[in-house]
């Protein structure tokens, strides 16, 4: 399960229009708006840099967060988009939507490998190539699962994981409706030299 959804803090922006979203840029934030989830919209205020900094980092539109507002219940969201300067390409205003736990969202998620000094590729001198480090899947907002795990166990040389070999959370599902490639052991450069010698040798 998700281990640590990160916090978000923002301010309730107090007017409406044109006006007060200027306002709150020259105050040093991003005016925004927080919808669905059965409630009324909230215009808030987030300060820019900390929204800069989310979004430098990436996959900002595919985060959970818990959005803190003062006077609020803290509540689960997700960007749903953010607006920017035509010429600056600066975030000017920002989209989020409330989730309600049963809610289904796609989430990039973090894979992790375990057991590499019990896979004989690897004590070999085999490399291990990853190719997908997250996937995306598709997933409740109540039962987000930190990581995806594979298990390095009896891989061999020129072996391949796929996305069928990981078992999923339940529930979750990727967004992507093929076996792709998360993974593959390839064989240690001077072998893969040896091999292509013998290959040329032969011809």
């Amino acid at each position: 399960m998700a281990g640590e959804i990160p916090d978000f803090q923002a301010e309730v922006r107090t007017g409406t229009g044109k006006g007060a979203a200027r306002q709150a840029r020259r105050e040093g934030y991003v005016p925004g708006i927080v919808y669905g989830g059965g409630q009324e919209p909230l215009s808030i205020n987030v300060p820019y840099n900390d929204l800069l900094n989310r979004l430098k980092k990436g996959r900002f539109l595919q985060t959970l967060f818990n959005l803190k507002v003062e006077g609020q219940e803290d509540v689960r969201v997700i960007c749903r988009g953010v607006q920017r300067d035509v010429v600056k390409d600066l975030p000017t205003h920002v989209d989020f939507m409330r989730l309600r736990r049963t809610s289904r969202v796609n989430l990039f998620i973090h894979v992790t490998f375990e057991n590499h000094d019990k896979a004989p590729g690897l004590k070999r001198g085999g490399t291990l190539t990853v190719v997908r480090p997250e996937v995306e899947l598709e997933v409740t907002a109540g039962d987000i699962p930190d990581h995806l795990t594979v298990d390095l166990t009896d891989r061999q040389i020129g072996d391949v994981i796929h996305i069928n070999d990981i078992k999923l959370p339940e529930g979750a599902v990727p967004t992507i409706n093929r076996n792709f490639v998360i993974a593959n052991i390839s064989a240690p450069s001077g072998l893969r030299s040896s091999d292509n010698e013998d290959e040329a040798e032969e011809a």
